[in-house]
């Protein structure tokens, strides 16, 4: 069984909005903000399975305004859109980091096929947030 790489430093840059995590196996990783919030591992922006993923516009400018530990395996950042579900482990950070250019790239694919810009305002469905058609 391959173990995840566990982090051994975490610097949350706020001028250039980019979280840094270095790994024990010499991989550093400079992670945007917007990427992690689009990529949020929440069920608010995955939903509840395959297929369900809420695509996140507006984030451009988003801001990590805390961070907290989350036992010895994850964060939890709380971004400046009041967004605090997501519980980002080490593994998914890793990931997040070494295929950040491929995130980037499908994340514009799906803007383009939903004929949206990552600028546009976020649109709400329902009244009762993600979960308000269960």
């Amino acid at each position: 069984m391959e173990t995840t790489p566990q982090p051994t430093a975490l610097t949350v840059h706020q001028a250039s909005r980019v979280l840094e995590v270095s790994f024990d196996d010499g991989n550093t990783y400079r992670i945007p903000f917007e990427l992690m919030r689009v990529y949020s591992p929440s069920a608010e922006v995955q939903g509840h399975g395959p297929g369900q993923e809420v695509l996140q516009t507006g984030k451009r400018e988003v801001e990590i305004v805390e961070i907290t530990p989350v036992g010895h395996y994850a964060v939890q950042p709380r971004f400046s859109d009041g967004h605090d579900t997501g519980i980002f482990s080490w593994s998914y950070l890793y990931q997040l980091g070494s295929e950040a250019a491929d995130r980037w790239r499908r994340y514009e694919e799906r803007l383009k096929e939903a004929g949206m810009s990552r600028d546009a305002p976020m649109v709400k469905a329902g009244s009762g947030g993600a979960c308000s058609s269960h």
